[in-house]
């Protein structure tokens, strides 16, 4: 990641000084809080913790508020904070089966065990402006309750995709004995060629406008299948650690996540029949579009393993893992900004040589 350089100490500081200044606004106007940002611009909170890799609403709020907004800037300071934090253990997977549910769809089954919950989502409003919250008071607030649960809800709701399964329909893919523990990209550097685990981490850390072209193109320029929502899960679900002196799990708290899972046509190979395959994406908070790019991205990049021509660049590991970091790629750009007086000068003179050559020649 490329960082500031030092210039002169005078300018600098006045930099800082306009720049704490254009954070601001208008002193006339009442400021911004880090708990109204946490509350009421909760989906820009949880792409900064999502991308920033640190589940801390609160955090991601500050970063918001420090960065005036600029969702890449916080996701940096975020990230540079975490790097200061002492790691004390490691969760165990977390059983999204067990979710408590504040939203779930799917688009491949109308009637699902447990039912379809639609919870919050714009999916169902109209894209026009709504001036009533511009009104000293904020505007409208929603006035229906919030439905209750079946009583005869499971505590375990059980996945769309399970019905597929009970026709063997769809692939599985059993943790063989002996897995190793995946690689921690926080940690160790990315390298090719990098197995599905490694290739989760990466996107789920990326950036959600990149992934999002990436998977658009998998559906329009490049596009190999159509594919289908088999679910799309958001809610709490329990965050639970074995301390070795324990031998048992216990839980330290929730965490709310969005879970999809798509499923993809497969037209089979030489040792796999005609199936479903699956693409996965979960993000933490309220996420939906992160989730679902990410899962069309991470089946594109199985067509490898699945045997499939690689012939798009979703499909090229080295392609979206190199790319799809928002911090790298803002950083390389906004280097541009920094002084290359010296490299602009010798290329300055070397097009004066190549023009007064060619002028020498024309007139001969």
């Amino acid at each position: 990641m490329y960082v500031a350089v030092k210039g002169g100490e005078a300018a600098i500081l006045h930099s800082l000084r306009l720049l704490a200044e254009q954070r601001r606004g208008d002193p006339a106007t009442p400021e911004l809080s880090v708990q109204q940002i946490r509350e009421q611009l909760k989906l820009a909170v949880d792409r900064v913790m999502t991308e920033g890799s640190v589940y801390d609403p609160e955090l991601a709020a500050l970063a918001i508020k420090q960065a005036s907004g600029d969702l890449v800037e916080a996701i940096f300071l975020l990230r540079a904070y975490r790097a200061t934090l002492p790691r004390l253990g490691t969760s165990v997977p977390l059983d999204t089966a067990r979710m408590q549910l504040d939203r779930r769809i799917s688009a491949t089954f109308k009637d699902l065990p447990g039912g379809q919950v639609l919870g919050p989502t714009y999916d169902y409003t109209q894209r026009l402006l709504d001036f009533t919250l511009l009104a000293s008071g904020g505007g409208a607030t929603g006035q229906a309750a919030p439905a209750a649960a079946p009583a005869d809800t499971p505590a375990v709701t059980p996945r769309v995709v399970d019905l597929l399964n009970h026709e063997s329909l769809i692939e599985t893919r059993p943790v063989p004995p002996g897995d190793p523990a995946p690689v921690d990209l926080t940690r160790e550097p990315l390298r090719f060629p990098a197995d599905r685990a490694t290739r989760l981490q990466n996107l789920a850390r990326g950036d959600e406008g990149f992934l999002l072209a990436m998977a658009y193109s998998t559906q329009r320029g490049y596009s190999h299948s159509h594919p289908f929502v088999g679910e799309i899960r958001f809610g709490s679900v329990a965050l639970e650690i074995e301390p070795e002196e324990l031998g048992f799990a216990i839980s330290i708290g929730d965490m709310e996540i969005t879970e999809c899972e798509m499923v993809n046509q497969f037209a089979g190979s030489k040792t796999e029949p005609p199936q479903f395959t699956r693409g996965y994406g979960l993000a933490f908070g309220h996420s939906e579009r992160k989730a679902m790019a990410m899962s069309l991205v991470d089946r594109a990049l199985r067509a490898d393993e699945l045997g499939e021509a690689v012939e798009s660049p979703a499909q090229m590991q080295e392609f979206v893992l190199s790319h799809s970091d928002s911090l790298e790629a803002s950083g390389f750009v906004q280097h541009l900004k920094l002084p290359h007086y010296v490299d602009f000068q010798s290329e300055l003179e070397l097009v004066r040589r190549m023009r007064s050559a060619s002028a020498r020649g024309d007139d001969e």
